[in-house]
């Protein structure tokens, strides 16, 4: 479609809440809309970023500490901002990204460590965008961390932290949704996906 401007749309949530379903369903959603979406994901979602997440997501819980790992995100992200995010922008088209700058806010800065203000000032310095809008997908730890696992992808090392660590993020994406009420919904993600994906493109028209 012409003339659409370039919008920005996040999804965040514990591992194993449904965020990669749901934003490929919204894609799926927008494409069939006549828009042209880009679906992309972090930590990746451009070469050099990519690179960078395997050294995230997999090996050892213990592997990196916390301040590390706001930097190597930080990194990814700012590859991904400027090789994926921003030219997409820029051209008018609709960017859906599973995960953003919320999941460090949360991961790294909230749950392990009072780090928050670290996380929040290298963001202003090196990444100075936040989306549109963003779905935080809620969803009991319990059930979420069992169908995260149960996908065998390799990349479990945050999962591999615990049920207790799982407890920790969503409340502290909870709290974030309160943090930034302009942007982000909760969303229900104990339904089935397609009653969630209804209520996610509901909300993700109507801004558009």
């Amino acid at each position: 479609m012409t003339g659409v401007r370039g919008r920005f749309f996040s999804f965040e949530g514990i591992d194993g809440s449904g965020k990669s379903t749901q934003a490929r369903l919204l894609a799926d959603t927008l494409r069939a809309a006549g828009h042209d979406p880009v679906l992309t994901r972090e930590p990746g979602g451009s070469a050099g970023a990519e690179e960078i997440r395997r050294l995230l997501v997999e090996g050892d819980p213990d592997r990196w500490s916390a301040e590390t790992e706001i930097l190597l995100f930080t990194a990814a992200r700012r590859d991904h901002l400027e090789k994926t995010i921003l030219p997409a922008l820029n051209a008018g088209r609709v960017v859906v990204t599973d995960r953003f700058a919320d999941s460090t806010r949360v991961y790294q800065g909230a749950t392990r460590g009072d780090l928050r203000g670290h996380v929040d000032r290298l963001h202003d310095e090196m990444i100075g965008r936040e989306p549109d809008l963003t779905f935080v997908i809620d969803m009991q730890p319990g059930a979420a961390l069992s169908r995260g696992l149960a996908r065998a992808s390799g990349e479990d090392r945050f999962e591999d932290f615990g049920i207790a660590f799982q407890e920790r993020l969503r409340s502290g994406f909870l709290a974030l949704a309160d943090d930034f009420p302009d942007r982000c919904r909760v969303i229900d993600g104990n339904r089935p996906a397609e009653a969630v994906a209804r209520d996610i493109a509901e909300l993700a028209q109507a801004s558009l």
